[in-house]
């Protein structure tokens, strides 16, 4: 199943990230495009996820340095339309996949696209590898590691849940009871034509 696959991506994802632990480590794609396209997409969407993750602990400092700061949060805003682009990607990927499909009369539109499904996947299972460091954390309180277990097994249930809906979404959709319609994310504050403030600047 689909969902099977992007889960053991987003895993191999997180475990090579963690080897180095730092937002700056280089980035390598363990996937060829030409071969593996939607394999490449979902490894190169939960990286930027995994680094974003650790962007968003980093910045949240009490004791950072302003100017560090101001290049985090810069940092985080290309992250974040990285990320947006990425879904874009996927979804993309699935529109040409599918563009042969004869909808039935009866065919209706979901409430978000696969990859919008996907992207909540990929964090999902950020939460999760997270989750399960606090809640086997040596040096924490039995009570903080109690708490972190329950919600850690809440965490894997909505990750089958999400997973069974991704895969029912994407069978629906091949079986022409579902079809895609993509809305681009049209953001505008990195938009120095829609956001007011960068056009005063040009």
């Amino acid at each position: 199943m689909f969902s099977d696959k992007a889960n053991q991506i987003f895993q191999e994802v997180i475990a090579k990230y963690h080897v180095m632990n730092t937002v700056d480590q280089p980035f390598e794609n363990a996937y060829d495009k030409n071969t593996d396209l939607i394999e490449h997409l979902l490894y190169r969407k939960c990286w930027i996820d995994t680094v974003q993750w650790h962007y968003e602990d980093i910045i949240r400092d009490p004791q950072i340095d302003p100017v560090s700061a101001l290049k985090l949060k810069r940092q985080i805003d290309a992250s974040n339309q990285d990320r947006t682009d990425m879904v874009e990607y996927i979804d993309s990927y699935f529109l040409d996949k599918y563009k042969d499909v004869t909808l039935k009369p009866s065919a209706t539109i979901n409430t978000e696209s696969p990859a919008w499904g996907i992207d909540r996947l990929s964090i999902l299972a950020l939460k999760i590898y997270h989750m399960n460091e606090e809640a086997t954390r040596e040096d924490a309180s039995q009570k903080h590691q109690m708490a972190c277990k329950a919600k850690l097994d809440v965490l894997l249930e909505q990750r089958v849940d999400l997973s069974s809906a991704i895969n029912q979404l994407l069978q629906d959709i091949e079986n022409g009871d579902k079809y895609m319609k993509v809305y681009k994310q049209m953001k505008m504050y990195n938009d120095e034509e829609l956001n007011p403030v960068l056009r005063s600047k040009k």
